[in-house]
């Protein structure tokens, strides 16, 4: 009779461990961090660049290039590497009045478009335009949502050249767990094996 009583105590706890361990309460939440250059613009950007306090005030729309750089009229490229809107707009400033193209002006810089990237197992792949409440589930749904072969609870954040896993079903059911994304990242959702 201890004996029976034995292996089904035996039996009751490794139920309960399997199931303990296989709870989404337990389930590790990946430590994604905050983008470091949130408030910094970035390649892909849109721009406004405002001039005023000019005889010709003027209002160009540019785009961040690759290597880091805007061409605006009159003064060529300018670099936008590891610049806020305002130090650009500074920068902007300064090249106009060292070229002795204005002698005072006024500039101003605001990003109209940011963009985070969805690729593999979506409906349609592509650059997505980033809000501040997007989150990896609702760019995932923004991009068609999962094809038939997604691995849903294997998905890949890309943010500053690091990558995290991140459990989409998870998410879903508990919208704490569904991370924020910013600008520049890229979510890619990888294929299952069956």
């Amino acid at each position: 009779m201890t004996m029976e009583l034995l292996s089904r105590a035996v039996l009751r706890c490794v139920c309960l461990a399997l199931l303990l361990g296989m709870s989404p309460a337990t389930a590790a939440d990946p430590q994604v961090p905050p983008a470091s250059r949130i408030v910094q613009v970035r390649p892909g950007d849109s721009l406004v660049v405002a001039l005023q306090g000019v005889p010709d005030p003027s209002s160009n729309q540019v785009q961040i290039s690759d290597n880091e750089t805007v061409s605006l009229p009159y003064i060529g490229t300018i670099s936008t590497a590891n610049a806020t809107t305002d130090q650009l707009a500074q920068r902007i400033r300064e090249t106009y009045i060292a070229k002795k193209f204005y002698i005072t002006l006024e500039v101003s810089v605001s990003v109209t478009e940011r963009y985070i990237y969805v690729g593999g197992e979506v409906t349609r792949p592509g650059r997505i335009i980033w809000t501040p409440d997007l989150t990896v589930s609702k760019a995932v749904q923004a991009a068609g949502g999962f094809t038939l072969y997604a691995k849903e609870t294997k998905v890949n954040l890309v943010r500053d050249q690091k990558s995290y896993e991140i459990n989409i079903t998870l998410a879903q059911k508990d919208p704490a767990r569904d991370v924020q994304l910013m600008p520049g990242d890229s979510v890619q959702v990888p294929r299952s094996p069956f």
